[in-house]
């Protein structure tokens, strides 16, 4: 049930997509603040559903734990519910800081129509970077991490299992390697499409090429971690990608795991690389994961647009597992589309 109320705040009206409870969300009337010096008042252009994280919020398995760590930069509410959840907002700068006026940028915010923020916590976007294509770079950031963690090197044989948003973005950089051969691995046969728009290789997992040097496993799944045990060369790195919420995962690490010498290397997007947290910040993160999103190629990775109120409808099959859904850019011109 969309709530169409609107709450004004000094000149800004806003909405906001909440999740409620388990398998439940809907748009309610937030506060949006007039900006005060070194803040930007942003008028919500596009945002991304990133279906990994928000599937979890959606179903609430986010472990408790977890709950504090797990909080988006500019959440409202705490877990389980109710939660104002997301980090992929691009923008245009209504009124604020005048070094920022009237320009298109990236936030990490939730789904709201218009929202403030420090000057700070908005990225400009690169030329050459669309709007709808900057609702990416979360994700880019995310495969940007793994990548350092994983250190591919020029030449290599590599191999992503999962083909999703997360793990297309990471095969798609590793790929940039002069020499490199990058094959991602999948069981939803439409993704070879995308592997191949992508300028990469594409194999189901019954014919996933042996002897890598480098694997990443962003499926998810446990069938997909023991997939990419499979795939690893002696001595190789499988950097474990995927986060499982409350799930318990079986992880075949009996038979030649040790033998072989296997590395199972965990990679998260909520800290930078330890060798490199003295001299990067996060923000230098973000806008080089902006400058990777340059290539059109890259919005084959765009597979739905859904109107901003729609959202509470749509969600639902969005986050669904079994749905055959990439990135789901949301549109906040209500236009039918």
């Amino acid at each position: 049930m969309i709530d169409n109320e609107v709450v004004t705040r000094g000149t800004a009206e806003a909405r906001a997509l909440w999740y409620t409870k388990k398998m439940q969300c809907e748009i309610k009337p937030v506060a949006a603040q007039r900006p005060q010096p070194g803040e930007v008042l942003v008028d919500t252009l596009y945002s991304g559903v990133s279906r990994g994280t928000e599937g979890l919020v959606f179903r609430g398995e986010v472990p408790e734990s977890e709950w504090q760590r797990m909080r988006a930069p500019f959440q409202t509410g705490d877990f389980p519910f109710p939660v104002k959840y997301g980090y992929a907002a691009v923008g245009a700068v209504r009124e604020g800081d005048p070094e920022l006026a009237g320009q298109i940028v990236f936030s990490l915010y939730p789904h709201q129509s218009t929202f403030t923020l420090p000057t700070d916590a908005c990225v400009p976007l690169p030329d050459g970077v669309s709007p709808e294509r900057a609702v990416l770079a979360a994700n880019m950031e995310t495969a940007l991490n793994a990548i350092w963690d994983g250190k591919p090197s020029p030449g290599d044989h590599i191999c992503v299992v999962g083909g999703g948003v997360v793990g297309l973005l990471t095969a798609y950089v590793a790929g940039q390697l002069p020499g490199s051969t990058v094959t991602v691995i999948d069981t939803n046969p439409e993704r070879a499409k995308t592997a191949h728009a992508l300028g990469l290789s594409f194999a189901l997992p019954q014919n996933a090429p042996g002897n890598q040097d480098l694997v990443f496993h962003a499926s998810a799944n446990a069938a997909g971690l023991s997939t990419a045990l499979e795939c690893a060369g002696d001595g190789t790195s499988i950097v474990e990608m995927s986060w499982y919420g409350t799930e318990n995962v079986a992880v075949p690490l009996g038979a030649d795991f040790h033998c072989r010498r296997l590395k199972l290397v965990s990679s998260q997007v909520g800290t930078i690389a330890v060798e490199r947290q003295a001299r990067w910040t996060y923000r230098r993160r973000l806008e080089t994961a902006l400058t990777l999103l340059k290539d059109p190629a890259l919005d084959c990775l765009i597979s739905h647009r859904v109107p901003f109120t729609a959202l509470p409808d749509r969600l639902p099959d969005l986050l669904n597992k079994a749905s055959d859904v990439l990135m789901p850019l949301v549109v906040y011109d209500e236009k039918p589309c």
